[in-house]
């Protein structure tokens, strides 16, 4: 038996910031994400013998342990882990040899939420192997707790609940990890257009979130006027491409990515840098009207709204700067789970 698990990886269009503590518990946070056709994957293969061994195919990384009730958390392959050790405490796993298999169609760091995404896939394998009973918002907040709790990571709420959901969500975030996932009946043709305009760009840097959210929540909590208002405005910013992809105002998503772009510069120091400002503007010079850091900022995906056929002298221009334009599709499924005989 092999226990199969799949995630998607999400595209964040408005709000990106808002579902961070402690602006969510004070303000409450909004923000509008898709999921698309990159994922992060996980499988569980019991085996006759060899203690527990947990493995990241796409890094290349190994481990094996001896059975036990917690592994060693130490900066290698810690979500696996993580989750894991919050398993077998709150479920008592009775296989003492499988393997535990990962991969993720992107790098760390990238921005569409790795992490996350990859932690829900993981919950996921266990869940379909355990046949435990949890629900869509279990397994989001479940995974948010693991993170956040246990491993001690920084970051938001939106990534978990984009990948047990799917689809094109508008969420809300309030005080006492408390998350409304509200899925828009957005037409068809307008999510084809949205798709055919918008370039997903990789910069070809990583970058460590933690250290960019850890100053951002540090601005909330020090009542940085200049970071909350920016905040705020992100999160009217997720109200206004709700209304615009739910009419069919497709022509006013470029001006609100630009505007959400301008603010989120302002939420922390680090968010963007010469070379984000470089690609932005030569996107926009080349037919780009709008277009934004993916995920925390300062390095991984930017996203590039490129009217009529502008995206193909868009895609020409991004070429210049040694990234790679990243082909996708939006997808309606979240996680996924199933077993192989």
């Amino acid at each position: 038996m092999i226990y199969r698990s799949k995630a998607p990886l999400r595209i964040g269009l408005a709000g990106g910031g808002t579902d961070v503590s402690p602006y969510s518990d004070e303000f409450g946070g909004a923000i509008l994400n898709a999921t698309i056709s990159l994922s992060a994957n996980a499988s569980i293969e019991p085996t006759d013998s060899g203690g527990i061994i947990i493995e990241a195919l796409d890094r290349k990384e190994v481990q094996q342990f001896e059975f036990s009730e917690s592994l060693p958390i130490n900066g290698v392959m810690d979500l696996s882990k993580g989750v894991y050790n919050r398993i077998q405490k709150d479920f008592s796993i009775t296989c003492k040899n499988f393997k535990l298999s990962t991969y993720v169609d992107t790098p760390a760091g990238s921005g569409l939420g790795t992490s996350s995404t990859l932690v829900v896939a993981i919950i996921g394998a266990f869940v379909e192997m355990l046949k435990l009973p949890l629900g869509d918002y279990d397994i989001a907040h479940y995974a948010f707790d693991i993170e956040r709790n246990d491993l001690k990571l920084a970051g938001g709420k939106q990534d978990q609940y984009a990948a047990t959901f799917g689809g094109i969500n508008f969420m809300e975030f309030y005080a006492g990890d408390k998350v409304i996932v509200n899925p828009l009946r957005i037409r068809s043709e307008y999510v084809s257009e949205l798709e055919n305009n918008i370039v997903l760009y990789f910069t070809a840097t990583s970058r460590e979130s933690a250290t960019i959210i850890k100053e951002q929540q540090k601005n909330v909590l020090q009542k940085n006027e200049k970071s909350i208002e920016a905040m705020h405005q992100l999160k009217e910013q997720a109200k206004m491409m709700k209304e615009a992809l739910l009419k069919g105002k497709l022509n006013e998503i470029g001006e609100i990515l630009d505007y959400g772009f301008q603010q989120k510069r302002k939420m922390a120091d680090n968010i963007s840098n010469n070379t984000i400002e470089n690609i932005y503007e030569a996107a926009k010079k080349a037919g780009a009207t709008g277009g934004k850091i993916s995920g925390a900022g300062g390095g991984g995906f930017m996203i590039f709204y490129c009217p009529k056929n502008s995206r193909y002298q868009v895609i020409e221009t991004l070429q210049n700067f040694g990234g790679v334009v990243k082909p996708y599709s939006f997808t309606k499924n979240g996680l996924r789970t199933w077993t192989v005989q």
